[in-house]
C-alpha cells in the first residue's frame, strides 16, 4: 500500500500517520503503507492538524488553501488532500526528503 495515490477525480492524496507534541515537525519516513511525520503542535483545539497542512505545505511549496484534512481530524491516520501538483511531484520531493 502506498502512502500516495490519486483518487477518480484526479486528486491526490496522502495518507499520513502523525505524531503531536514532536521536538519539532519534520518527515520521519514510512510507517504501516503511510507517511509518517511529527509535529511540533500539541493535538488541542485543531493545532495538531494545522500545522500538518502548514508544514506539508512548506515542504510542497504549495498555499496552504491547496493542503486540506479529508479524514481523520481527531486520529493519528489522516488523509490530506494535496492540490496544485501531481503524485509524481509529491514524492519526488517526499523521496528527496527521505
Amino acid at each position: 500500500m502506498s502512502y500516495l495515490f490519486t483518487s477518480k477525480d484526479g486528486t491526490v492524496l496522502i495518507r499520513l500517520h502523525v505524531q503531536p507534541k514532536a521536538s519539532k515537525s519534520r518527515i520521519v519516513g514510512l510507517h504501516d503503507g503511510c507517511l509518517k511525520i511529527s509535529v511540533a503542535a500539541p493535538p488541542v483545539e485543531g493545532k495538531a492538524n494545522k500545522a500538518v497542512v502548514k508544514f506539508l505545505a512548506d515542504i510542497l511549496g504549495v498555499p496552504v488553501r491547496d493542503v486540506n484534512v479529508k479524514s481523520g481530524v481527531q486520529s493519528r491516520r489522516k488523509l490530506v488532500v494535496v492540490k496544485a501538483l501531481d503524485a509524481s511531484e509529491i514524492r519526488n520531493i517526499v523521496e528527496k526528503i527521505l
